[in-house]
């Protein structure tokens, strides 16, 4: 009996010890868990306790024209925190009652935020320098103000789809700003402080300040006093010819650098219309490189630049016109009312007739027309370096009949980008070069250490030089004694060519009210350095042809350009060049035509019955 106890006495004891050894095992794991697996995460939870972090927003980087002019930049401003858990009760109304009469705010907005269950909170974002300096005065308890960036546009409505804005974040949201928001940027700082356990930062409290990291900044090649001709000129056209829209795009030829590019209506980039979300689409959208359009006769200058370099049309051919041609057994008008007869070549491009232009892409054929059109870059994006670039619309060479080839010869049944004509005209008049448009010319550090610069790139010859000279000396008839007359300057060779474009309804039916009407002008012919596109959208004028609705704006651009590039008259302007114009207006049609006969004026009339409206 005795024996028993004793041994159950010792099994009890082993129990006890084996229990206790596993005890103590199972606390040292769990000590040596939490002090050396977690140990980092105890030790910034106990940081988050003791610390308050404040983020401080880098400066953007500014966005400048070709010249370093600024476009774009970030200016300082403040933004209002709370700390609730530092706002004693008694003080919680006149703290809600100060700022939202500040801020012009909803009380109860300020009250639910003064009170939630958290160290920090952010009341409002980028307020006024008056805003800042009445909270700075009351100092009130558990307010604080921490500095912020705010983006600015010194110019307001100028290059606004271009630039683009941001989200109250400072992240790109449009243009420029979205597509090098990697560059412009930069990275967040901190400002960290001690507290106590309700937040309370306290007295004589270590304070370290992490610096924010300045974005770059971004050099664009447009040009800003260039920018700033087309923006007028664009701003007049839309006013004047009752617009849809109205479009421009200035190009250096040579290099294929984008100088300008306006798309009217805009707005004020420090102000977008946010809260309409349909309008703020079609306002930011940018129509010169993300939409496409029938060109109508602009196109001409493809056709006839491609049939002269293959060798199907040469400058002794020539062409007649009875109104109208016959492919495929359907009837293909001119646009004129009256037939132009036998031309030159130099004449079918001043009278801009349809016939012969349908004669030469039908000559060249198919796959020869077809290689040139891909060789323009028509059909793809041209790799501007801007998102929303369309490809234009290139019917699939198997499936073109005939009569397609006919009517893409003079711009129909086939769209491009406004971006895509530019750079295609251009790699005719510079010798034959297809040049890769660029907006981008260099980024910089906030220091102004280049970081990246970007030139010209030529992608392929497509025309040889001796067609491009042909082609300038064609283009320049067109202005100086074609339908391009309007486009002349005093003391300028300018080269040129019309648009008239047909628009088609929801069911495909031309819509015969409302036209895209453009011009292309060229200066100087004899050695190109501007290429300018202006196109209208439905104007709502009494007349629609390109000569009167675009060319007028485009030669006001280069009027100012040209000088302004140092870019001298060639010749001076003779009296015997200058005609005033009669003003035929109430007269009888037949007589209005005597009179301008008269003084030598072409005409063009436009309806059916009565006098002259206008002229």
């Amino acid at each position: 009996m005795v024996k028993t106890d004793t041994l159950q006495r010792k099994r009890v004891k082993a129990l006890l010890l084996i229990f206790s050894a596993t005890l103590l095992l199972l606390l040292i794991f769990r000590v040596g868990y939490w002090q050396i697996l977690k140990s980092d995460w105890l030790r910034e939870k106990a940081v988050q306790q003791w610390v308050r972090e404040l983020p401080v927003e880098p400066k953007r980087g500014d966005i400048q024209d070709r010249n370093g002019n600024t476009l774009a930049i970030s200016v300082s401003c403040d933004t209002v925190v709370l700390h609730p858990k530092t706002i004693k009760e008694e003080n919680l109304d006149h703290v809600v009652e100060e700022l939202s009469s500040i801020l012009n705010m909803d009380a109860e907005t300020v009250r639910k935020k003064a009170t939630k269950n958290y160290s920090v909170v952010w009341l409002k974002r980028q307020i006024t320098e008056e805003q800042a300096d009445s909270i700075r005065d009351l100092d009130l308890q558990g307010v604080s103000l921490t500095e912020d960036k705010k983006r600015y546009y010194p110019l307001g409505n100028f290059l606004t789809q271009v630039l683009g804005f941001t989200s109250i974040d400072g992240e790109g949201l449009e243009g420029i700003e979205s597509r090098f928001d990697r560059y412009l940027r930069g990275t967040s700082g901190s400002i960290v402080t001690e507290t106590d356990r309700d937040g309370r930062q306290l007295p004589g409290s270590y304070e370290e300040y992490v610096p924010p990291v300045d974005g770059n900044h971004v050099r664009l090649t447009i040009d800003t006093a260039i920018q700033s001709y087309a923006e007028k000129a664009m701003d007049l056209c839309l006013a004047e010819q009752k617009a849809k829209t109205a479009m421009c795009i200035v190009m250096n030829p040579n290099t294929g650098e984008v100088l300008a590019m306006v798309n009217k209506p805009g707005y004020d980039n420090n102000n977008p219309p946010r809260q309409d979300i349909d309008l703020l689409r079609d306002l930011t959208r940018n129509k010169a490189i993300g939409d496409v359009y029938e060109p109508g006769s602009t196109f001409k200058v493809l056709t006839m630049a491609a049939a002269l370099d293959s060798g199907t049309t040469t400058t002794n051919s020539t062409f007649y016109c009875p109104r109208y041609k016959y492919v495929d057994g359907q009837k293909i008008n001119c646009w004129s009312d009256r037939p132009h007869g036998h031309q030159t070549l130099v004449q079918a491009a001043q009278n801009s007739c349809n016939p012969a232009f349908m004669e030469m892409a039908l000559n060249m054929g198919k796959a020869t027309f077809y290689d040139y059109l891909h060789k323009f870059g028509l059909g793809s994006p041209t790799g501007l370096k801007m998102y929303g670039e369309a490809s234009g619309i290139v019917v699939p060479e198997k499936y073109v009949k005939n009569v397609d080839l006919a009517r893409i010869g003079f711009g129909q049944t086939i769209a491009v980008t406004p971006m895509q004509l530019v750079s295609a005209i251009s790699s005719v008049v510079n010798g034959g070069y297809l040049m890769k448009p660029y907006i981008l010319k260099g980024i910089y550090t906030p220091y102004g250490q280049e970081i990246e610069s970007y030139e010209g790139e030529r992608i392929r010859q497509v025309i040889s030089p001796e067609t491009s000279t042909i082609m300038r000396d064609v283009l320049y008839n067109v202005v100086e004694n074609g339908s391009g007359r309007n486009a002349q300057l005093e003391g300028y060779k300018v080269g040129g060519k019309t648009g008239t474009a047909q628009k088609y309804g929801e069911n495909g039916q031309v819509l015969h009210d409302k036209h895209v009407s453009s011009f292309v002008a060229i200066a100087p012919m004899d050695d190109p350095q501007l290429v300018c596109l202006v196109v209208v959208d439905e104007p709502g004028g009494f007349l629609h042809y390109g000569s009167i609705v675009a060319a007028p704006y485009a030669a006001m651009i280069l009027k100012d350009a040209l000088p302004y590039l140092n870019i001298m008259p060639e010749y001076e302007q003779t009296d015997d060049n200058i005609v005033e114009v009669p003003d035929v207006r109430g007269m009888a049609v037949e007589q209005a035509k005597v009179e301008l006969d008269r003084v030598g004026l072409g005409h063009i009339v436009e309806g059916f019955s009565g006098g002259v409206a206008a002229q």
